[in-house]
């Protein structure tokens, strides 16, 4: 694929050298001003209508262009904030032309919707836009920060640099239902399947427009559009020329952080020039450094021993589970229970060459049982070895992680019309950057980076493309698996070879020597004065003080421990960091290793030339993907070569649209895809849109959208703290021996441990488990149907609303299973026992279909209102909800993780009376919402305790345009009242952000 790549960006420049022009010419000149004050503009576009050939005004707001189109001919003027006009050119003459400032609403023109250009108005599905003048008058600290003050947009805040963007439900910290282009190029991080923010995006200073497309759009787009698309589009060199920069600073504030307040840098630099109306050039680069925002819930999410997320911590529950704490791996006493009862009939003297405190306790057993006719085994079982968690003493996330991080990002592009109709595109993206990111594991990505680089021969009615996307992982860890790693370099938690140097061995023969002493003193006690009750009034008597006996395991087993800031704990650190995840006990590895690749080739072709549109407007196009996975073997699984996978995957698609009267608009759509491990997958998109009165628009819609599971859901192989994670794939059920070595849905495990630790029996407890039967797995698939609104009236009031409604068929969820050690069956019921304890079993986790339909529905209005004066004041409310909840299984994860409304409130004015003042407040409000993730404890998300807190947040600027300079002066802050909020389950808490920027821009007008 690589050799492929080449060979296009290849013939492309060659295809460059070698072009010879031999058009007829047309010289069209003039100059361009203002309506209202006369004066020139500058930067305004000018473009030949229908093709590539345009240029932009000068200084003093002249233009000329030469062009192989013969008059008559039509001009499109744009300007950002200005009214687009087109002009009719009946001859060669010089031009005067004036543009008016831009003050209605609901005027933008989008292109995701339809593949083509179209008013917002108009649109057949629902779009929302952002352009410059929305980026430069946000009181967000960057554009896509921004993008969570649109209608029915939820982000997830992972770090100060990466923030994921939910739309409709079904949220994620890494969302791989939304699709992320940046100048048509998918901007996923290959081996994750989606987006990191903009870490490795595009400076905002060469962003020209972004739009966001909410709901399914496979019919156009392809997999993995399901939920929405956002289209991020930045400057052609030939419209935008010149010198622009910004430099920022401010203080970011938040109460929870080791520094409550810390400063943050950012800055950018764009230069792009044009040669003549042929060759044109830019290039971009982009830095910011902070201290970022930190995970500090230290809330025990275990609820083992009777705890909840309330009452439990690490001094009161020997099983705790902090959020934010790693390392705290758990096992259950009983599990020693076997071990100690098999050393019962051994001679005291062979089992002090093991231990001598162990000889002593099974000594004490023996002389105990011997006395009181008490079952050894039953004194193990209820007295020293009970059912009980515990875990060992882990680090906090701020132990572990400096919370260093920055982004870089370099840009740079080179085009050459080869003719009025034929534009070619040389472009390369290239970012690195450091932040955080919570997936099954928190991660700390340090070191990422991400290359694209595409060569592209476009024209005014289709585009031929072809680029790359290179993945680099840095290098990133896993904060859980380095937690977990450095405990294991100080002490293994359980080595065969080694009881009592293990972590697990020395707590629970310390506790069962500290119950084995009250025991029998309580006993001797209670025999004298009643009999008939002395065992259990014995037993009482080590359950009072469990609590100290539990301390005093603890401080026995963690003595040596590495304590953060020591060599040992340092170099501990940068071992474990440095070896490659998951490693193998006692010797973890952390570090996150991932070079792949992605390669895409695409086309698209209008046939508007050859059949007027008028009549119908037909537009096909086709892709074809490949994905070459490439962790070294520590995340993706290996072929029977022992190499990583390659996936293969294409689609083409076909739309028809047809304007009947002007006033009714007609679109259909098909798709079709196939990818090498599923069936292929068909997405129809049927449209109408009705427009009365010029103004009134009415929308109706019904799609198919689709998902091919992540590279990672197929493929991945990798051990965490809480899970082992596989691909759903049915080898993997062949690999792990599914077959010979049953595995147990994780519901009916808990519902077995329940029943014992009730009191039933072995062999009646067993009859609650349930085996886990495979089904086929295909990829997930919805039908949406849609209705909305788009209206502008008296030109001052702008309403956008919509209605959807989602149905999921082979909706994707998390399946979670157990499996023993050895071989655990019903037909051995002491087996099934090992199913209880972490140092027994394996928890597998894989993606399923679920059993039945997932349905969910939402709608959100937004309004828009031009105050006298310029002042603008709106807002926004969306509503979603997952319909069906109560038919799913229980204990099946959704991921639905979408507040059921939010909304937004906003006031401002981009020029006070032109006076260049300008300023703009925001108000956002989301409700509290249950979050699920693969990086909650697996019973805190099965009881459905991971609620995020409702919160409101007010975001305010003001700024200053300084025409002596060609600069705009921005003060401004986000969460500027500080009350900390945080977004998803285990993400840091998000504080308040203040800053000052000042922006310049060599053609900048007024």
């Amino acid at each position: 694929m690589n050799k492929l790549y080449t060979q296009i960006i290849g013939s492309v420049i060659l295809f460059l050298l070698v072009t010879l022009e031999c058009f007829a010419q047309t010289k069209i000149s003039g100059n361009i001003t203002e309506s209202g004050t006369k004066k020139p503009l500058v930067g305004v576009s000018v473009t030949v209508k229908g093709t590539v050939a345009g240029t932009i005004t000068d200084t003093k707001g002249d233009f000329a262009l030469t062009t192989a189109t013969p008059v008559p001919l039509t001009l499109v003027v744009s300007s950002v904030g200005f009214q687009t006009r087109e002009i009719a050119v009946q001859s060669q003459s010089a031009l005067a032309i004036e543009l008016a400032e831009q003050v209605m609403l609901g005027q933008e023109v989008v292109v995701s919707a339809s593949r083509v250009e179209e008013s917002v108005m108009k649109s057949p599905v629902s779009v929302e836009k952002m352009d410059t003048r929305a980026i430069q008058s946000s009181p967000a600290a960057t554009f896509y920060d921004a993008l969570l003050n649109l209608k029915g947009v939820d982000m997830s805040t992972q770090s100060l640099m990466f923030r994921s963007v939910n739309v409709r439900g079904f949220s994620a910290n890494g969302n791989t239902r939304v699709v992320q282009l940046i100048d048509g190029m998918d901007n996923q991080a290959p081996g994750l399947n989606f987006s990191v923010g903009n870490i490795a995006g595009i400076s905002e200073l060469d962003v020209e427009s972004v739009e966001l497309l909410p709901g399914a759009a496979s019919a156009l787009y392809g997999p993995n559009a399901i939920n929405g698309l956002l289209l991020m589009t930045s400057k052609n060199p030939f419209q935008y020329q010149g010198l622009s920069a910004y430099a920022k600073t401010g203080i970011m504030s938040a109460s929870n952080r080791s520094t409550a307040t810390t400063p943050f840098y950012d800055a950018g630099i764009r230069y792009a020039k044009a040669f003549g109306n042929r060759l044109a050039f830019k290039v971009s680069a982009s830095y910011i450094s902070a201290d970022d925002w930190q995970a500090t819930d230290t809330r025990d999410q275990s609820f083992a021993n009777g705890f909840t997320l309330g009452t439990g911590n690490r001094q009161n529950n020997p099983g705790y589970d902090g959020l934010n704490v790693y390392g705290d791996a758990s096992a259950n006493l009983n599990a020693f229970q076997s071990t100690v009862a098999q050393l019962l009939p051994l001679p005291p003297a062979q089992i002090a060459l093991i231990s001598p405190d162990l000889a002593r306790i099974i000594g004490g057993v023996n002389q105990l049982s011997a006395a009181t006719k008490i079952p050894a085994t039953q004194i193990i079982n209820d007295v020293l070895l009970p059912n009980a968690t515990v875990s060992r003493t882990g680090y906090t996330e701020n132990q572990l992680v400096n919370y260093k991080v920055s982004s870089l990002k370099l840009n740079g592009a080179l085009h050459y019309r080869i003719n009025d109709n034929l534009e070619a595109i040389l472009q390369a993206n290239w970012g690195t950057g450091t932040t955080g990111y919570t997936g099954q594991d928190r991660y700390y990505i340090k070191g990422f980076s991400i290359g694209q680089y595409k060569a592209e021969l476009r024209g005014s009615n289709f585009f031929v493309r072809a680029y790359t996307t290179q993945e680099r992982s840095g290098d990133s860890f896993a904060i859980g698996l380095l937690g977990q790693g450095i405990n294991e370099a100080w002490k293994p938690s359980l080595d065969a070879n080694n009881l009592v140097g293990s972590w697990f061995p020395q707590y629970a023969f310390t506790y069962a020597g500290g119950a084995l002493q009250t025991f029998s003193t309580a006993l001797q006690q209670a025999l004298a004065t009643n009999p008939a009750t002395a065992y259990q009034t014995a037993l009482n008597a080590v359950n009072a003080v469990s609590g100290s006996l539990h301390t005093a395991a603890r401080t026995t087993a963690d003595q040596g421990r590495f304590l953060p800031g020591t060599p040992q704990f340092e170099q501990a650190m940068a071992t474990v960091s440095g070896r490659p995840l998951p490693g193998t006990l006692p010797n973890l590895g952390a570090k996150f290793l991932d070079k792949t690749n992605l390669y895409h080739g695409e086309f698209m072709y209008n046939f508007s030339k050859l059949i007027d549109p008028k009549t119908v407007e037909l537009l096909v196009g086709g892709n074809y993907r490949q994905y070459a996975l490439n962790s070294g073997g520590t995340i993706f699984a290996l072929d029977e070569t022992n190499k990583e996978y390659k996936i293969n995957e294409y689609g083409g698609y076909a739309q028809a649209s047809k304007t009947v009267a002007d006033v009714l608009k007609l679109t259909g759509s098909v798709r079709y895809d196939k990818n090498m491990n599923f069936k292929a997958q068909f997405s129809p998109r049927l449209s109408a849109v009705l427009t009365l009165a010029k103004v009134h628009n009415f929308r109706a819609s019904f799609q198919r959208g689709f998902r091919i599971p992540t590279t990672q859901a197929q493929y991945i192989d990798l051990n965490t703290p809480t899970a082992h994670l596989i691909g759903g794939l049915p080898e993997f059920r062949q690999r792990y021996n599914f077959a010979f070595n049953p595995v147990y849905t994780l519901e009916s495990v808990r519902a077995f441990g329940a029943a014992l630790q009730g009191g039933a029996a072995l062999p009646v407890a067993a009859q609650s488990l349930q085996q886990y039967q495979p089904k086929e797995w295909s990829p997930e698939r919805v039908e949406t149907y849609e209705i909305g609104y788009k209206g502008l009236i008296s030109n001052k009031l702008f309403i956008d609303a919509y209605y959807y409604y989602n149905r999921f068929l082979n909706f994707e969820g998390a399946e979670v299973v157990v499996q023993g050690a050895q071989p655990a069956t019903v037909a051995n019921p002491v087996s099934l026992q090992q199913l209880l304890s972490g140092t027994t079993r394996t928890i597998y986790s894989f993606y399923v279909n679920a059993p039945v339909q997932v349905k969910n529905h939402g709608w959100a209005v937004s309004a828009d209102y031009l105050l006298p004066g310029h002042f603008t004041i709106g807002g926004n409310v969306s509503f979603n909800d997952l319909a069906n909840s109560g038919s799913l299984p229980s204990g099946f994860v959704t991921f639905f993780n979408t507040p059921k409304y939010r909304y937004n409130l906003s006031f401002g004015n981009r020029n006070i009376r032109n006076s260049g003042f300008g300023f703009n407040i925001l108000f956002r409000h989301q409700d509290g919402f249950l979050w699920e993730s693969s990086f909650a404890n697996t019973e805190a998300t099965l009881r459905q305790q991971t609620r995020i807190p409702a919160f409101g947040s007010l975001d305010a600027q003001v700024s200053k345009r300084i025409p002596g300079i060609k600069s705009v002066l921005k003060v401004g802050g986000t969460n500027v009242l500080g009350k900390l909020y945080t977004q998803a389950w285990g993400n840091p808490s998000v504080g308040g952000m203040y800053y000052v920027s000042l922006t310049f821009d060599e053609l900048m007008n007024r």
